[in-house]
């Protein structure tokens, strides 16, 4: 019997695929890719900004979902479909995390078609 808690966040669309939102196992937090779709699972509208705000809410609500907040992140990985959004990527990025930032990797890839930005953390739970 597995240890660890698979959570489906309040608020973050339920997958169409075969994969859990969330992840806890002991005290590390393990989110899935998240994109930009809303809690009814429509993509939202906006361009990039738009997008990655979404996105971060998204991560937000599935950290919170497992008793973590965003300064409880260790590790961000990032998708962007296009690398000419960094910029913009980076100035959103900042309106959600501070100094000392998490460790990031950022990379450009495929994207499902009118998906410019996927984001999946690694948290850890503050002790009780």
């Amino acid at each position: 019997m597995s240890e660890n808690e698979f959570i489906q966040p309040e608020g973050v669309a339920r997958p169409s695929f075969p994969y859990s939102p969330v992840v806890v196992s002991g005290d590390l937090v393990v989110t899935s890719g998240q994109v930009a779709n809303d809690a009814t699972g429509v993509l939202v509208t906006g361009g990039i900004d738009a997008q990655c705000r979404q996105v971060l809410d998204n991560i937000r609500a599935c950290l919170q979902a497992a008793g973590c907040e965003l300064s409880d992140v260790i590790k961000v990985n990032a998708f962007l479909s296009d690398l000419e959004n960094v910029g913009a990527y980076n100035a959103v990025y900042r309106e959600y995390f501070s100094e000392p930032y998490p460790a990031r990797t950022t990379v450009g890839a495929a994207l499902a078609p009118g998906r410019l930005v996927e984001v999946e953390a690694l948290a850890r739970r503050p002790a009780a």
